[in-house]
């Protein structure tokens, strides 16, 4: 088995790419170990030393670090990405994926803009943070305002704030003029 590693825009970020499906529908986001506890393969990330975060996106694996160098970090997550997946584990041994979180209210008269948020988000921005690393979730409308929820290597990422202001909220004012401000949550 080979597992090849991209660097992400987040310098604490390195994304993991195992050659097969990791989620086959949705995403995981495992902040602490504690939240790992229904996945082998997460919890076996977070017993590596500095290591922070874990995400599984549909093909890759984003592992986040606190301290520590990745020339030394780097050998132990391969190896125990590795023996998940010669042992054929599970991803999960409880209950599945994280990937819906909870969405604000819709008012009827926001239904359309919502919709067509969504449809961009999915079609054009989860797609271009998924490269990176990263997932970036739709979270509410309210008034102008769309809040993103952004996981992976997006989450603490120096760039995300040039991506939110700069790429998103410009594409989303393009295409629906009622967006005035993108905010993370």
């Amino acid at each position: 088995m080979f597992i090849q590693t991209e660097p992400t825009p987040n310098p604490a970020t390195l994304k993991f790419l195992p050659g097969r499906p990791v989620m086959p529908e949705g995403v995981a986001d495992f902040r602490d170990a504690e939240s790992a506890e229904r996945s082998p393969l997460a919890q076996a990330l977070f017993e590596v030393d500095g290591v922070t975060g874990v995400f599984y996106g549909a093909d890759f694996i984003s592992v986040t670090k606190g301290a520590g160098d990745w020339a030394h970090l780097k050998p132990a997550i391969l190896a125990a990405i590795m023996d998940h997946y010669t042992a054929n584990a599970p991803l999960f041994t409880a209950e599945g994926p994280d990937s819906a979180l909870p969405e604000g209210d819709v008012s009827a008269e926001d239904a359309e803009i919502v919709a067509t948020i969504k449809e961009l988000i999915e079609t054009r921005v989860r797609p271009a943070v998924a490269q990176d690393g990263g997932d970036i979730t739709f979270q509410s409308y309210d008034k102008g305002r769309v809040y993103l929820h952004m996981r992976g290597a997006c989450s603490g990422c120096p760039s995300s704030t040039l991506t939110l202001k700069h790429g998103i909220e410009n594409m989303l004012r393009h295409y629906v003029p009622e967006v005035e401000e993108v905010v993370p949550v």
